[in-house]
């Protein structure tokens, strides 16, 4: 520990994010980054408690304290061969993540200024590989092969982990492209899809195989290759149906939670990732047609789910060009302020979240039942919906929803739904089937999915060598 006084000495400092006049105007990505020296000032500030909360808060077990002092000390290169041994992709949480070691950072209860610890690992990642220290690691190979389906965190954290462990990887991904929803569902000012490019070379180069625009299903244990959708190929021009000794399947959440209230079918009322996953193929070069376009351009947009995935929807929404967002949530509006009664620290608190895309412009209401969608010659033109309240269920179990107010109508020609996700179902699996992340745990954070492919990667090398 380099300076055991910074936590008392020098304030949090947050790189923040472009101006919202400048940033709304493109997709680039919002947040900015400090200079060398600022941001060796902020990793002083880890105060190697002695109980690392954020170790124990992160899925990943990521050893803040160790990589925030190399990184004070301006050892770069120790900090990322530190980071890196627990988390295989820290460009990914490092940009995107909610941080939950900084929730539970011991200097989060001690005054609310947390360690940097996303913007910290960032910062090393994005430094390794400008000195060149990411370099491809090929393991010596142990004969055996293993199929993985899904390229999204779990997938790719999956493969990662069973190739340097010696086994012969092969991912099967049904889009054009590896990354799941971090391509598809995360806008690129947050996350810019060069980023993912670039790790997929380096997963590449260290040996994993990608099959794109495939579709697979799992038959007693091993895989049917579906190639009618004239598979792109990054290696061969054929997928060909090799015997695995094992299968993970990390396929996700694919089926979006829908709201069936009449006029769903009208024009205008669409998923979320029906609109983003579109919107990131657009600024990867593909075209759609007029009548395809999902776009906000000059209209008054409505989202209903109060999440992160409706945040991205509403930055979106702005740099598309509508006229106004408002954005519903049918739950209370939660705490305002760094304390939540019912997570207390080290728990990750469940307060009030301001993203940069709130800031830039939306009107946020909570409490909100949506009862009708509204339409003239088949196009939304509002939405119906209704104040209501929570009230304790006396036999105990999930609150009862009575009515409060009085109907009303919000104008809107786009609705996007962003309600979450259902946990997929899966038949018994022979034991050389193992099921990882969303598809295994339902849809939660980028973070925990990476653990449990990791997670899954041992599952599967005790399984084989047992």
């Amino acid at each position: 520990m380099g300076n055991p006084k910074a936590f008392l000495e020098i304030h949090r400092q947050e790189a923040g994010y472009r101006p919202v006049h400048d940033r709304i105007h493109d997709f680039g990505e919002v947040e900015q980054t400090l200079n060398t020296r600022e941001r060796k000032l902020q990793a002083s500030r880890c105060m190697d408690c002695g109980v690392p909360f954020c170790h124990w808060a992160c899925p990943l077990g990521n050893k803040a304290p160790e990589w925030n002092d190399a990184l004070f000390k301006g050892d770069w290169e120790l900090a990322y061969h530190l980071l890196s041994s627990t988390n295989p992709f820290p460009e990914f949480t490092g940009r995107i993540c909610p941080a939950l070691c900084e929730k539970a950072c011991v200097l989060n209860l001690f005054n609310h200024e947390p360690t940097t610890n996303r913007e910290d690992e960032c910062a090393i990642i994005e430094g390794a590989f400008r000195e060149g220290f990411v370099q491809p690691r090929k393991p010596e190979r142990n004969g055996k092969h293993v199929a993985v389906v899904g390229a999204g965190p779990a997938g790719l954290a999956a493969a990662n982990a069973l190739n340097q462990m010696g086994f012969t990887v092969t991912v099967f991904e049904k889009n054009e492209a590896a990354g799941g929803l971090l391509r598809y569902g995360i806008p690129n000012f947050k996350l810019n899809k060069t980023i993912i490019d670039r790790r997929i070379r380096v997963m590449e180069a260290e040996g994993i195989i990608f099959h794109y625009g495939v579709t697979v299903a799992v038959d007693n244990g091993q895989l049917t290759i579906d190639n009618s959708s004239n598979a792109v190929d990054c290696h061969q021009s054929s997928v060909v149906n090799t015997q695995y000794d094992a299968i993970v399947i990390a396929s996700g959440t694919p089926t979006a939670r829908d709201l069936p209230v009449p006029g769903r079918d009208l024009w205008g009322v669409h998923f979320a990732l029906e609109l983003l996953a579109q919107q990131n193929r657009v600024l990867a070069g593909m075209e759609f047609t007029k009548d395809e376009r999902i776009t906000a351009r000059g209209k008054d947009v409505l989202v209903i789910g109060g999440g992160d995935t409706g945040s991205d929807c509403i930055g979106t929404a702005h740099r598309q060009g509508c006229r106004s967002v408002t954005q519903i949530e049918i739950m209370p509006r939660p705490v305002k302020g760094p304390n939540d009664p019912q997570n207390p620290w080290p728990e990750y608190p469940r307060t009030l979240k301001t993203t940069s895309s709130h800031e830039e412009g939306c009107t946020r209401r909570w409490n909100i039942n949506t009862l009708e969608f509204l339409g003239e010659n088949g196009q939304l033109t509002g939405v119906k919906i209704q104040e209501i309240d929570w009230q304790k269920n006396p036999n105990g179990g999930r609150p009862i929803m009575v009515e409060k107010g009085k109907p009303e109508i919000i104008k809107a020609q786009l609705c996007l739904l962003a309600m979450g996700f259902l946990k997929p179902e899966h038949p018994h699996y022979p034991d050389n089937v193992f099921v990882c992340g969303d598809a295994h745990n339902g849809a939660s954070l980028v973070v925990r999915a990476m653990a449990s492919g990791i997670e899954t990667a041992r599952k599967v090398k005790q399984y084989i060598t047992q």
